[in-house]
């Protein structure tokens, strides 16, 4: 019985570190995601905004 136990216990802990191991790399790369789409999209309102283009500008 006390090898059950400590047997549960082994599988659960290694379950827990496959399973931390995986979402903290889900998390890291939808990090890492996050910042090359902000400096995408901030690269691409600079640009937009230098060029300036009269056309596309709203009339007021």
């Amino acid at each position: 019985m006390f090898w059950k136990i400590v047997g549960g216990l082994l599988l659960a802990w290694v379950a827990f570190m496959v399973v931390g191991a995986v979402v903290g790399f889900l998390v890291e790369a939808v990090f890492w995601i996050a910042v090359i789409g902000g400096g995408v999209f901030l690269g691409a309102a600079a640009y937009g905004a230098i060029k300036g283009d009269k056309r596309k500008q709203l009339k007021s």
